[in-house]
């Protein structure tokens, strides 16, 4: 029986890693292909039966991988956030959740007779959206910035404040329906516990009390050290603790969570991969459908509050009828969803509470209908509300070196959106004093799929000086903006390269400028005083009569057309000899 538990755990690690993977090839929210490949593995075919399995240990596991992505949803929670992305954004991930979560839970009470207090706990659990199904939908949608970004934060923001909201409500209903006192007891030692565990790791690690190299399984040990203490003194307050420790942790001033961050983001995809193969195993389709009318009438009140919400949040704000309605449209649920709706309802069906079987059932139906109805649609929702933005022509660039900065200053002078994203702080330091858009991060790591914001951005220059970095980076995203429109700068050490060093040609993106033009070269003429400079080009006035005229040698680096869109110019695209449009040049006096 113990060699049968090791396969089936090393089936379900394998199946959920595959799932993510098929998901990012896909561009696609993970969550469908997670819970279907659970389907699959429980109630359709019958290998995976988590509870006779399990057993007893079936609880507690999947109690603390909700902790432990409650505690990272917790981190992600900046203050300054609230208040840095606009007003509707504020309004929807605040008083506005408290509205969608008191008209979905009136809705269900009314018309699909739940119960009061599971109508206010699923109304709690479907308040959320969330980045990993709002990310891939923005990618295919290609909306307007003020709506796009509104949706991006309000994904990334509401997270926490919904696990927030659902923690809340599920400890009134094991302690407040009968003793507030009991109530009062959970919420106090949650609330103690959550500070004192935040306070007392944000002091250790400020001291550097710890190696750099214990600091991510400290935190994950000081976590799991608190939730259960809390637990022990006062019963299901755990996952409050580790939510509200999050939320400290990372606002905490002086304290570097980025590593812990970078470390619970790939802990918490783990996570949500196993779990979501077992509890998937756990929803049998046929419950779904047993839902019925009451399934569709609790559906139409998720997707009905949606508008009263979003009309609400953007009063006053100069939105119109147009992204009101997209905004109301697009919405959805993910997660945080599924898996804490699952968790609650083993505890409170153990406990005999009535309705909480169900409580499985609508979550997840509401999490499919919203998911795949949501995916379908979008797109065409935007192209039809004439809200779909242009072919995008930003730029992401990877590197915030001193070259990439200069690049991109001059692409941001015409116009273009330029991002660079870089893992050295000094370099991104440098490129925001400088006025230009940053990512501190790696723009090929599953933090980036989350948090790097592309809207309007279709290019890839990769620029660092670490040629294999720049490798990755354009087949990570050349799947995102397509083979033509990626591109790497070559280096100096690529050129010494042999074939046993080299990267294979299918490997290979297009060379910025030329295959002879390296990041040494540029970097060596701006610094003797080389500049990036506009020349408007055209029948009359060419590159000769150019450099003719200004006693110059340059080198030809992007060709703006006269419509506007941005070329790169190297072996592929050479530049013509009678060519119109702006000509951005890498330019030094011949003297020198």
């Amino acid at each position: 029986m113990d060699q049968n538990l090791l396969y089936i755990l090393a089936a379900v690690l394998v199946l959920g890693v595959g799932a993510q993977w098929l998901s990012w090839r896909l561009k696609q929210p993970s969550i469908l292909a997670l819970l279907v490949l659970g389907i699959i593995a429980g109630p359709v075919t019958g290998l995976l039966r988590p509870d006779e399995q399990f057993g007893d240990l079936l609880f507690p596991l999947v109690s603390l991988g909700v902790a432990l992505v409650l505690f990272e949803g917790g981190m992600t929670l900046k203050f300054r956030d609230l208040k840095g992305h606009g007003r509707v954004v504020t309004n929807l991930v605040s008083w506005g959740a408290l509205l969608n979560w008191l008209l979905m839970a009136a809705g269900c009470w009314l018309l699909a007779d739940f119960s009061p207090p599971i109508a206010l706990l699923f109304a709690a659990l479907v308040v959320v959206t969330g980045p990993t199904v709002i990310n891939p939908l923005l990618r295919t949608m290609r909306a307007k910035p003020q709506v796009s970004q509104v949706l991006r934060w309000e994904g990334i923001l509401i997270d926490p404040v919904g696990a927030l909201l659902a923690v809340l409500v599920f400890q009134y209903l094991l302690s407040g329906t009968d003793s507030w006192a009991v109530f009062a007891q959970s919420i106090g030692v949650g609330l103690v516990a959550g500070f004192a565990g935040a306070i007392s790791l944000g002091f250790v690690l400020r001291k550097h009390w710890v190696p750099e190299y214990l600091i991510n399984v400290l935190t994950l040990a000081w976590v799991v050290m608190m939730f259960a203490g809390s637990d022990y003194i006062a019963h299901e307050s755990g996952l409050l603790t580790v939510t509200i420790m999050g939320i400290w942790l990372g606002n905490m001033k002086d304290v570097g969570v980025s590593e812990i961050l970078s470390f619970k983001e790939s802990l918490s995809v783990l996570i949500i991969s196993v779990l979501f193969i077992v509890l998937g195993a756990r929803v049998d389709p046929m419950d779904i459908l047993a839902t019925g009318w009451n399934g569709v009438i609790v559906l139409l009140v998720v997707l009905l509050a949606r508008p009263v919400v979003v009309w609400a949040s953007t009063m006053g704000g100069n939105y119109s009828w147009r992204q009101k309605a997209l905004l109301s449209w697009v919405a959805p649920r993910g997660i945080v969803a599924a898996a804490v709706s699952s968790l609650f309802a083993l505890r409170l069906g153990d406990l005999g509470y009535p309705g909480a079987a169900d409580l499985v059932a609508y979550t997840f139906l509401i999490i499919i209908a919203t998911v795949v109805l949501q995916s379908l649609t979008a797109g065409a929702a935007t192209r039809v509300l004439g809200l779909a933005e242009a072919e995008p022509n930003g730029v992401l660039i990877v590197g915030a070196n001193g070259v990439a900065r200069a690049i991109a200053q001059a692409l941001v002078r015409q116009g273009f959106r330029v991002k660079l994203a870089d893992t050295s702080y000094e370099e991104v330091r440098i490129a925001r004093m400088a006025g230009l858009e940053t990512y501190y991060g790696d723009p090929i790591s599953s933090h980036a799929d989350q948090f790097l914001e592309l809207v309007g951005i279709g290019r890839l220059f990769a620029m660092s000086r670490r040629s294999r970095w720049n490798t990755l980076a354009c087949m990570k995203y050349r799947t995102e903006f397509g083979p033509k429109r990626v591109f790497s700068l070559r280096s100096a050490e690529e050129q010494e390269e042999n074939d046993r060093k080299r990267p294979a040609d299918e490997f290979r993106a297009p060379r910025l400028f030329g295959a002879d033009i390296t990041y040494q070269k540029l970097a060596s003429l701006l610094a003797k005083g080389a500049e990036i400079k506009p020349i408007n080009l055209n029948k009359e006035f060419d590159l000769d009569a150019y450099r003719s005229k200004n006693g110059t040698s340059l080198i030809p680096l992007f060709l703006i057309t006269s419509d506007g869109k941005l070329r790169v110019v190297n072996e592929e695209a050479p530049l013509a000899d009678t060519v119109e449009g702006k000509l951005l040049a890498l330019v030094w006096s011949t003297a020198s």
